[in-house]
């Protein structure tokens, strides 16, 4: 079973998406997929798709079954606790009587029954759908080459190769990995806003075996990575922002999440929650000799260093928690008003970082690409989406808006 990586916003996919859902029922979000290539020639492959689902009401969620595909072999699995839920195969209509909104009366659902409801905004569930489909279509064999081409709608996908194929060709920028098996894999986080067109070729290698890399330690799934933050900017006068950031915990055992203070920064109203449950979190914060007492894994600990402990029961064999921290920062150093301008100059090294600018300011410069986008109170926000395993230096300025 994959682990989930969910994420925060809700994006809303049509059919050729992996999830639709009633607005009455229950919002949704795909974040990954991985599809595994079965044997060459059988025109089959493997997909597990990785869901956050919130609900609010019925508690059903559907996910559609592509159109030319024949689907099987599926299994629906809470990432929370790990066990399996129960689901059935509904036409069309039942999803339409349920409320999704799809005018197309052909196609096929799988309805999950979840878990439990939880309110708005506090909690969620994490699924894994797996599920097998026949599309000679999208995969195929042409002499000795395996061709697998098929346009990919949601953001984050991986692709493995069978046992004993070597990548020859492909289309779109993708992570090249081998797993521990010896496979093959191409990962890739889609920036834009438009569907990847992947088109991939391979062949069968000689002397393609399992073997662990010298420089493994480097060569982690960008896709996967689970962490995500939101800096919300207080009036630049004040060098604060408040934030929060998401993660999947997973490791056995593991009952704490450290949070350690960038140097130059100081924290503020940190708080915690469950997101699978929406349960309030336990927390508190250490400072020099006292991390180092509460025998804490931070390196290099000296009488300034800070972190904030965020403390939930401890993670068992099979299940995993989602957490979401709340804190507030002051820098002032990175963000600060210079003259009339407002200036944001911060590294990030998470792939899926955002920041919304205060209440009153234009955006005049940004130094890395971003998305742009109006929030409801009127606030710009730029969501910075980095695939690549390395940091970016994201420098921001921004002016008041005139008054007339």
């Amino acid at each position: 079973m994959i682990k989930g990586i969910p994420a925060v916003t809700v994006i809303v996919f049509g059919a050729a998406g992996i999830g639709v859902w009633p607005t009455s029922s229950v919002a949704q979000t795909t974040e990954y997929t991985r599809y595994e290539l079965l044997a060459p020639g059988s025109g089959r492959f493997r997909i597990l798709s990785e869901v956050t689902a919130t609900p609010v009401a019925t508690g059903e969620y559907f996910s559609p079954i592509r159109k030319g595909s024949a689907s099987g072999d599926v299994h629906v699995v809470d990432r929370g606790s790990g066990k399996p839920l129960p689901f059935d195969l509904v036409p069309s209509a039942v999803a339409r009587a349920a409320g999704v909104r799809n005018v197309d009366t052909t196609l096929q659902y799988i309805r999950v029954k979840l878990p439990r409801l939880t309110a708005p905004n506090r909690g969620q569930t994490r699924l894994l759908i797996e599920k097998t489909y026949g599309d000679a279509a999208s995969y195929s064999m042409h002499g000795d080459t395996l061709l697998f081409t098929r346009p990919l709608v949601i953001k984050r996908n991986s692709v493995v190769l069978p046992q004993g194929y070597e990548l020859v060709a492909c289309n779109f920028p993708s992570q090249v990995l081998q797993e521990d098996d010896g496979r093959i894999a191409m990962s890739f986080w889609n920036t834009s806003p438009a569907e990847a067109p992947l088109t991939l070729r391979a062949r069968p290698a000689r002397g393609l075996a399992a073997a662990k890399s010298s420089v493994a330690s480097r060569l982690g799934e960008r896709a996967r990575q689970n962490r995500e933050i939101v800096y919300f900017l207080q009036q630049p006068e004040t060098h604060a922002f408040d934030l929060y950031h998401d993660y999947t915990e997973s490791r056995p055992g593991t009952s704490t999440y450290l949070n350690v203070v960038r140097a130059g920064s100081s924290v503020a109203k940190p708080s915690a929650r469950n997101l699978d449950t929406g349960e309030d979190l336990k927390w508190e914060v250490l400072k020099g000799d006292a991390i180092t007492r509460a025998k804490l894994d931070v390196p290099n600990v000296t009488p300034e260093t800070e972190v904030v402990v965020f403390h939930f029961a401890p993670v068992k064999e099979g299940e995993s928690i989602r957490l979401r921290m709340f804190e507030t920062y002051t820098d002032t150093a990175r963000y600060k008003l210079v003259g009339d301008e407002l200036l944001w100059d911060r590294s990030f090294g998470r792939p899926a970082n955002a920041v919304v600018l205060p209440a009153g300011w234009l955006l005049t410069n940004s130094s890395i690409p971003a998305t742009v986008s109006e929030t409801n109170d009127g606030r710009i926000r730029l969501d910075f989406v980095n695939p690549r395993p390395d940091e970016i230096a994201v420098l921001i300025t921004a002016r008041r808006r005139s008054s007339r």
